[in-house]
């Protein structure tokens, strides 16, 4: 059984900074595709940023120079690392691995 757990969100200022966690387990992290993804009230999920299944990363035009994905395959957990953050980043974060997905968890960005 697939499990994805994200944890690390929280309050933070306009200008800080953030790094989501994604524990994986019955999957692989380093296995693609792997990503983030995010919604906000009122809105569809949106892509943030995925490492595709041929190895290519992609990211929202928003949160380029901003965000980066990184992956620690011994502990089998993904990252989301964004800095910069900004009101409209304010959503519920969601990772996903082959196609699992976790619950999310929940980033306010708000002075």
């Amino acid at each position: 059984q697939v499990r994805i757990t994200e944890s690390g969100g929280g309050l933070v200022q306009p200008g800080g900074s953030l790094r989501l966690s994604c524990a994986v387990s019955g999957s692989i992290v380093s296995m693609n595709p792997m990503g983030w993804y995010r919604q906000a009230p009122g809105k569809e999920r949106e892509l943030v940023v995925i490492i595709t299944t041929g190895g290519r990363t992609n990211s929202a035009d928003s949160v380029k120079g901003r965000f980066t994905i990184s992956r620690d395959n011994a502990k089998n957990t993904g990252y989301l690392q964004m800095n910069g953050l900004k009101p409209e980043d304010t959503a519920v974060y969601y990772c996903m691995n082959r196609g699992y997905w976790g619950q999310g968890t929940q980033v306010i960005v708000s002075s």
